[in-house]
């Protein structure tokens, strides 16, 4: 993560000392303070099991869920799926509205997918189930659709790839192309 409060403070004592030949005023302290806590803030909601915003499940929790479904001996990776939600994207879509679609897609999703599955918000658009492959997974995810058409672009699954790693990459290349 970097360095305490503590240290930062003293690294600013110290240079201001040796540059202005002063202590730090106080704008120069609160412009510190208020720039360490929003970098300690932004790392801890990057651990987050949650997006702070949307209430999805992070990428990092993805990533531990499909994480999880390699490490079982009991599951097979063969024997789930990425449901992949991507939403329509009209110009002029400020951050609160593109939150607010994200989070109605990612409702749909949580009321056709009951279970244990995990959904998330991966990149900026999307909305991502770790659904298990079965006989009614393509139905759930035509009622997805349905659900879903004055908000999403298009509803696919995708399948996971043999290992971990790949998985991992996958999320990647689904969050940059968002």
């Amino acid at each position: 993560m970097g360095v305490s409060l503590g240290e930062s403070i003293e690294g600013l004592r110290s240079t201001t000392r040796l540059v202005a030949e002063r202590d730090p005023d106080f704008d120069e302290m609160q412009a510190l303070s208020v720039a360490w806590s929003e970098a300690t803030l932004a790392y801890l909601h990057g651990l987050s099991c949650s997006d702070p915003l949307t209430g999805l499940s992070s990428m990092a929790h993805l990533r531990e869920r499909l994480a999880g479904l390699y490490r079982d001996a009991r599951e097979d990776a063969d024997r789930h799926a990425l449901v992949v939600a991507e939403l329509a994207q009209p110009d002029g879509l400020d951050l609160w509205a593109v939150a607010r679609r994200l989070t109605l897609v990612g409702h749909a999703a949580r009321s056709v997918f009951t279970g244990q599955e995990a959904i998330g918000k991966v990149g900026a658009s999307r909305v991502v189930v770790v659904a298990r492959r079965d006989d009614a997974l393509v139905q759930r995810v035509n009622l997805l659709r349905r659900m879903v058409s004055d908000r999403a672009a298009r509803v696919w699954i995708e399948r996971l790839p043999t290992t971990d790693a790949s998985a991992a990459h996958l999320l990647d290349e689904l969050a940059r192309s968002a």
